[in-house]
């Protein structure tokens, strides 16, 4: 190769680079302005991901870019694959051409596409179209298709394929959310949804957000205005004074709503629940137990700091067994975290006082059970709901009260408890809130100024400040 043919192709390569710069794919999250809750989504390895966010927090973004890097074979966080086949699900065909679509069209780069099938429409116009498919080139050669669907076509119409990935734009019927977690079986493919949350108390908010179902492969977060580095702060203000508060709710924050109100309202999962951690032996305080035998039988580990910051590092939750298996398991649980025995080599915790009475299949109480098998527990707690109640709150609001991340029945029943008729919360999902509430009565309350605050709490604190920016 000659000199001045080296410099044309260095020039060409150059010219190219330039191009692909502008392109909106090239651009997204790329420089001095990223949108970190975007790049979470993208990095979380979880195969069942959603965003619940406002109208214009960028959470649409997130399933166009994901879409098209798995489709392409170039996503940065995953491992990809050849000759990729996903749906993109809206809730009507104009829906699709209108939010979907336009967000695929925007993002993917036009010499990346070999061919578009359309339902409606020119190909010459896709923008004013309805897309069936699109064909992708991918990096590992061959093609991918991305395939579009609408919820209002019925469930039948969502039958027989099996896919790499489904996105799900907004909401859809269980019905063909079911259908679609069948279609991604074979081989093993993901799904992941964006969605402002209008509907209220929904089977997502059961099985995505609260995880009732406690399965390892479901991720969830909250997208607001302020967390889109692109949107401009005073049209923030602007729509922030234009709708009420219960729009905002779903229109800002994406937040799940319904008539009853949370309970817990200073519950911030971003905040009170972390990563497991050994914490020193000085720190443990007490287990508190609420005892259920057809009802789930809940059991906490509670750890207090010498600034009096409550930490939940372990959970048993179990229906259907009898004290003997309960005990092995808190025996078990007990000895795998290092937990304290008494001189007599006993575990001791508190326990609901109904434990004093005596069972249908024992002319014995659950206390003497427990303690027939190792386990002291003392039944004179403080059973005073609303007290209970407001001391928990209390614990929230000042940031003395932390739940290890593995306590996944505690969190969800936290995310779910609300107040029912007559200003009392609903009698539903509650057992592991009972223990704590029982424990957290043993505490002190949490009313403390800012300048009692030890050293060490304080740096506590900054730290704590300084990771919850970093997320």
């Amino acid at each position: 190769m000659t000199e001045k043919e080296c410099v044309r192709r260095i020039l060409l390569i150059e010219k190219e680079q330039e191009r692909r710069k502008q392109s909106p794919l090239y651009k997204y999250n790329t420089g001095d302005t990223v949108h970190l809750k975007q790049v979470a989504f993208h990095k979380c390895p979880k195969r069942n991901r959603w965003v619940f966010g406002g109208n214009r927090s960028g959470k649409t973004e997130c399933g166009a870019v994901e879409s098209i890097w798995m489709a392409r074979g170039n996503h940065p966080y995953r491992q990809n694959r050849k000759d990729v086949f996903g749906w993109v699900v809206s809730l009507s065909r104009e829906v699709q051409r209108d939010v979907a679509q336009s967000k695929i069209l925007k993002y993917l780069p036009p010499e990346w596409i070999t061919d578009v099938i359309m339902s409606s429409g020119r190909k010459d116009s896709l923008e004013s179209g309805i897309i069936d498919q699109i064909k992708i080139k991918n990096v590992f050669g061959g093609i991918s298709t991305i395939g579009f669907k609408s919820c209002d076509q019925g469930r039948e119409k969502f039958q027989g394929s099996s896919l790499d990935f489904v996105w799900f734009d907004e909401e859809p019927p269980e019905d063909v959310y079911r259908e679609c977690k069948m279609r991604v079986l074979d081989k093993k493919g993901e799904i992941f949804g964006t969605m402002t949350p209008l509907k209220g108390l929904t089977f997502i908010y059961d099985e995505i957000y609260l995880n009732s179902g406690n399965s390892p492969e479901v991720w969830c977060e909250f997208m607001e205005w302020a967390d889109n580095p692109y949107l401009a702060v005073e049209e923030v203000d602007t729509l922030t004074h234009s709708l009420s508060e219960k729009e905002l709710d779903a229109r800002r924050f994406g937040r799940f709503s319904d008539d009853s109100g949370l309970v817990y309202t200073e519950f911030d999962e971003n905040k009170h629940v972390i990563d497991p951690f050994t914490p020193p032996f000085d720190w443990q305080n007490n287990i508190s137990i609420d005892p259920g035998l057809n009802n789930p039988l809940a059991c906490h580990w509670y750890c207090v700091d010498f600034d009096g910051t409550v930490y939940v590092v372990a959970e048993h939750f179990e229906a259907k067994k009898d004290i003997d298996w309960h005990s092995k398991e808190i025996e078990r649980i007990s000895d795998s975290i290092g937990w304290r025995r008494d001189s007599s080599g006993r575990l001791n915790a508190i326990i609901d006082s109904a434990a004093n009475q005596k069972t249908l299949a024992s002319v014995k109480s659950v206390t003497e059970l427990f303690y027939e098998r190792g386990i002291y527990v003392n039944p004179n707690v403080n059973k005073d709901l609303f007290s209970g109640i407001a001391r928990v709150k209390e614990y929230f609001k000042t940031d003395r009260l932390f739940i290890f991340r593995n306590c996944v029945n505690l969190i969800r029943e936290l995310k779910s408890y609300r107040w029912g008729k007559g200003d009392n919360p609903i009698k539903k999902d509650d057992h592991c809130l009972d223990d704590l509430r029982y424990f957290i009565m043993t505490r002190p309350k949490s009313e403390r100024p800012k300048e009692s605050l030890s050293e060490i709490a304080k740096d506590k604190l900054k730290l704590a400040k300084k990771l919850r920016r970093t997320r």
